[in-house]
């Protein structure tokens, strides 16, 4: 995890977004890059695909304080920034943008702000192929993964997430791993015969000290329970594998924007 994004606007919660993204990228010795992208409010401009005085205006001053953050931390920074402020330019580009990092760093999506479009968080997930870490819209979290919980039910999404947050893993005090489905959560088929498959004895393997809690519930009811879950633990983070809406299973989709729209710790996600 040596190279982490974050993404800046000039927003309300920019500065906890800093904090805790800073606070990684001091802890794993990663260069931090702050990409500077949102709406623009001026129409014409937008249409024109350019910057209007105002938005050039945000995105220098948030230039400097992110350079006046970086070093204050006595962290490696880099700057990007998005050329103008075009809503489908916004996504895109932050998506692309996203790929060349090990962690993206972006905040929960806070309806009325306008300041970045509102699918942005849930298009990073689904198409930028890094794991996405998504602040919420409220608290102050400076040094995240100290208390870990894993969603873990071993599809596909949840073993990508489980692998992209090792380092998190390896680094917290404490790491639970919450099973949202029956028993025999490694395989569907409770008749099949099969190995003794362990996750937790896979993390053992890679020096993560982790233990197991079952869940019982369904679809979007299930994500609930998790989220109440997460609060009797005191947990800081929570890693999960997210599914697409134009995927086979609608529900676990259903789920992913519960969790983008609900969560109150970060969320680690990976597709």
């Amino acid at each position: 995890m040596k190279d982490i994004l974050v993404h800046l606007d000039d927003g309300p919660r920019c500065p906890a977004r800093l904090e805790l993204a800073l606070g990684l990228a001091h802890r794993f010795g990663s260069r931090l890059t702050g990409l500077f992208a949102r709406l623009e409010s001026h129409a014409p401009s937008a249409v024109a695909h350019r910057a209007s005085d105002a938005l050039a205006a945000a995105r220098e001053a948030a230039r400097t304080r992110f350079a006046a953050a970086v070093a204050a931390a006595g962290v490696e920074g880099r700057w990007w920034q998005l050329a103008h402020g075009e809503a489908a330019h916004v996504v895109s580009e932050t998506a692309f943008c996203a790929r060349y990092a090990d962690l993206v760093v972006v905040g929960q999506h806070k309806a009325g702000l306008h300041l970045v479009p509102e699918d942005l968080n849930e298009t990073l997930v689904h198409n930028c192929g890094r794991p996405v870490l998504v602040v919420p819209a409220a608290g102050t979290f400076a040094r995240p993964a100290e208390n870990v919980v894993v969603a873990w039910n071993a599809s596909r999404e949840a073993v990508r997430a489980l692998n992209d947050a090792k380092p998190l893993l390896a680094a917290a005090r404490e790491v639970t791993l919450l099973s949202l489905h029956g028993a025999h959560e490694d395989r569907g088929d409770a008749m099949a015969e099969v190995p003794a498959v362990d996750v937790v004895d896979h993390l053992a393997r890679h020096g993560i000290a982790a233990r197991r809690e079952h869940l019982t519930g369904e679809d979007v009811g299930k994500m609930d329970l998790l989220l109440s879950r997460l609060a009797d633990l005191g947990a800081d983070l929570l890693v999960m594998g997210a599914h697409a809406p134009h995927g086979l299973l609608p529900a676990r989709a259903n789920a992913t924007r519960h969790i983008l729209k609900h969560a109150t710790v970060p969320v680690l996600l990976s597709q």
